[in-house]
């Protein structure tokens, strides 16, 4: 018999900006990053004798919480990746609820029936699943590992292991970044001995304890957006009105505002028309995010020239869809960082963003606003 801790990886982009991350490789966030200092707390005083892992990226850096300490070898395990989502890989699940909602409700409820190219049959990920854990259990006989891998393609080994129908899939929960399932591992058997526990994780450090969406018969997040391109030309306007409501949270007033922002979007969407971006929240106009792709802050830097949330949608979490969609548009054409300008005595919207992994980037004493930056290679 080996035991196995199955863990799934700690918040990484796709569950923050809401995005679809099947093979999509996504980077760990800062939240992330905290669980897995408390996943390392947590591990410390178990016997671990090997550590395997997905070999995507978010799940390679979770193992570290249980590789680093001891000195082992992260041994990877394509075995353990998660579902190929095909093409809906880094789409918004806002996207997909509005134009696909039959597979998006099949996915959820009843996986074996649903269909997408490129997308990965149910009862093949439980046995390339099952498979890649009784090779693991077999190397290791006797003793203990950790085995760190994905939300979806956990869900559907777990269905497996307890013998739940795919149409009742909905009996197994989702669980939670860096939560943690104990298997007793025979050639004959998968034994959970407890499963998807995250009592490490304070409310605050936890990506589900606030949230409730994975406990809706939908499966489906009220706060998923999705982006449609905006005709500054047509709305102009409503640009005009979005940027001076923005103008006067930063500065107090709209002294120094100035139509002339327009001419820039104008110009901007005339090149392109995905840099100007209208954010629809269950059919609502809920903000907009304007891009820069001329201007280059840092040379291999992508700008945010303009983002914004009307007052109703703030304080809702979704000012990181916004961001996700510029870390989405920038990464296809090759930047490696994430740049916009912050008044300092903004404090709001400072904190905002270093939350989201945002730095300054220039030295104290540039001239407002000034640069900040996020990695996103």
């Amino acid at each position: 018999m080996t035991r196995i801790f199955l863990i799934r990886h700690a918040q990484a982009e796709g569950n923050l900006y809401r995005r679809i991350q099947g093979r999509y490789d996504g980077r760990i966030t800062k939240l992330g990053r905290l669980q897995i200092e408390l996943l390392r707390a947590r591990l410390l005083p178990e016997k671990i004798d090997a550590v395997y892992s997905s070999d995507l990226r978010r799940a390679m850096e979770t193992a570290e919480a249980a590789a680093g300490p001891r000195g082992l070898e992260i041994r990877k395990m394509p075995g353990l990746r998660e579902i190929a989502l095909g093409a809906w890989e880094d789409r918004c699940w806002g996207e997909l609820e509005d134009d696909d909602p039959e597979q998006i409700y099949l996915y959820n409820a009843s996986p074996d029936r649903w269909s997408i190219p490129g997308g990965e049959p149910y009862y093949r990920v439980q046995a390339r699943f099952a498979a890649a854990l009784r090779v693991i259990a077999a190397e290791n006989e006797g003793g203990t590992v950790a085995a760190f891998s994905h939300g979806g393609a956990m869900r559907d080994f777990l269905a497996f292991a307890l013998g739940v129908p795919a149409n009742e899939i909905k009996r197994v929960n989702h669980c939670d970044n860096t939560a943690i399932t104990l298997l007793e591992v025979t050639p004959d058997e998968f034994k959970i001995v407890y499963m998807n526990n995250n009592d490490h994780l304070p409310v605050e450090a936890s990506t589900f304890k606030r949230e409730t969406w994975w406990m809706e018969e939908s499966s489906n997040d009220g706060r998923n957006m999705r982006f449609y391109d905006f005709d500054v030309r047509a709305r102009e306007k409503e640009y005009l009105a979005a940027y001076r409501d923005a103008w006067i949270v930063a500065h107090g007033n709209d002294e120094g505002f100035s139509k002339v922002y327009a001419r820039s979007a104008r110009r901007r969407s005339d090149a392109d028309p995905a840099a100007l971006a209208e954010a629809v929240l269950l059919g609502k106009s809920a903000g907009l995010i304007e891009l820069a792709p001329e201007s280059r802050e840092t040379p291999d830097g992508g700008h945010i020239a303009f983002l914004y949330l009307k007052p109703e949608f703030r304080r809702r979490a979704l000012g990181p869809e916004l961001i996700g969609y510029a870390v989405s548009y920038y990464r296809k054409l090759g930047r490696t960082e994430l740049t916009l300008r912050v008044a300092t005595d903004n404090i709001r919207a400072v904190d905002f963003y270093r939350e989201l992994g945002f730095e300054y980037a220039d030295l104290p004493g540039s001239p407002e606003p000034r640069l900040m930056r996020m990695d996103i290679s």
